[in-house]
């Protein structure tokens, strides 16, 4: 009950302090409009963010990052493979699983099409948790849209949870560790002042950089509980692939 009390409360923060806000400088999305319970937006000032965000330090030493599968980031996931940085992203909802985005491998011309949600799959590579693990052994760099965020780097989400899933499950498999660094790219209206106490599955994040600035984060929460089976909403477990594969893993089977 004090969970649901907890998400309630996140929600109406969210839907009364932010949406408002950032209905005047989101972009639609063609699938969900201005849905923010479905989607993470673009946003006017996104191409700022992402140039803040490649001007960090853990950015430009990152030879791996994770980049999740929010509008918003499209164009890092693009910059990234400019910069000749190899991009694990997952499709949307996880559904699908993970793909692997290698500037070796993938065309110039393609980078763009591959940094586009309706283009990965056509141009990059799927990839089981067995194939990350033993492809990329470390992730350097973690970066995720959000819906908002306080200045404790906890995200108050869309309510699904799916950034918390990925970091569970490469944490699992061990290609990251609570060192490792993340970051959230929003817009400046998505930053609050807001204080919680997250659950123990909440991943902080330890840049916050909108399009006005970056913010570093002291102490944002790194989980080491892996996945939590008995959290999962029922019909996940169904839905997404590589929760299967890591349930099969840790019960030995092949």
């Amino acid at each position: 009950m004090a969970q649901e009390k907890g998400n309630w409360w996140r929600m109406s923060i969210i839907s009364n302090k932010v949406w408002p806000q950032l209905r005047q400088v989101a972009l639609p999305d063609p699938r969900f409009h201005h849905n923010y319970c479905s989607f993470i937006p673009d946003f006017g000032g996104s191409p700022t963010a992402t140039n803040l965000l490649t001007s960090v330090p853990a950015y430009k030493n990152a030879e791996i990052l994770f980049v999740a599968p929010d509008n918003c980031i499209q164009e890092l996931r693009h910059r990234a493979l400019i910069d000749g940085k190899t991009v694990l992203v997952t499709t949307y909802g996880i559904r699908r699983g993970f793909w692997l985005l290698d500037p070796r491998v993938i065309s110039e011309k393609k980078w763009e099409i591959a940094s586009m949600l309706d283009g990965m799959e056509r141009v990059g590579r799927h990839v089981s948790l067995a194939e990350i693990k033993s492809l990329l052994k470390k992730i350097d760099l973690m970066v995720t849209g959000t819906g908002a965020i306080n200045y404790q780097g906890l995200r108050f989400g869309k309510g699904h949870g799916f950034f918390d899933l990925e970091w569970a499950m490469l944490y699992s498999i061990g290609v990251i560790d609570r060192i490792t660094q993340t970051a959230a790219v929003i817009h400046e209206c998505q930053v609050l002042d807001e204080g919680f106490m997250g659950e123990e599955w909440d991943t902080g994040c330890d840049f916050i950089v909108t399009n006005q600035r970056v913010i570093e984060v002291n102490g944002a929460s790194k989980p080491s509980c892996g996945i939590l089976w008995h959290n999962l909403q029922n019909e996940m477990l169904e839905d997404i692939e590589p929760l299967r594969e890591l349930k099969d893993m840790q019960s030995g089977r092949p």
